[in-house]
């Protein structure tokens, strides 16, 4: 083989890999979204667990990390319900918790990919 050749082969699998690189990080994108509306259900439920165990849920304050840590002054706690790596998001943030919600209970969420309320594909807010 010639070294010219060599550099057509080079030059093929370089457009080829311009082409698909943007598709495959749009891939990662939507996968790092899809996993974090199933993470939220699983936190969830984690609070849903604390709630019949001690009649109360975390308080604003206390946040998420009381699905970890039990929290002072709170009886029946039998976690912990979360370890700590699930209190981060998929782009390595806390969740964020409101409690009371927006029309329930509590709110759980995260602002996406930017860290900035608003946004569309995976700068998009995701709320349960």
């Amino acid at each position: 083989m010639t070294l010219l050749e060599v550099l057509v082969v080079l030059a093929i699998i370089a457009m080829i890999a311009a082409l698909a690189a943007p598709r495959l990080l749009d891939s990662f994108g939507r996968a790092k979204s899809q996993a974090a509306e199933v993470q939220l259900s699983t936190l969830k439920g984690a609070v849903q667990l604390y709630y019949l165990d001690t009649g109360q849920l975390p308080s604003q304050g206390e946040g998420l990390g009381a699905l970890a840590t039990a929290p002072g002054g709170v009886s029946g706690w039998k976690g912990p319900y979360a370890d700590a790596a699930q209190l981060l998001d998929p782009w390595g943030r806390p969740w964020t918790y409101r409690q009371p919600g927006e029309g329930a209970p509590f709110t759980l969420g995260t602002l996406g990919r930017d860290g900035q309320p608003g946004g569309s594909g995976e700068d998009a807010d995701i709320t349960l």
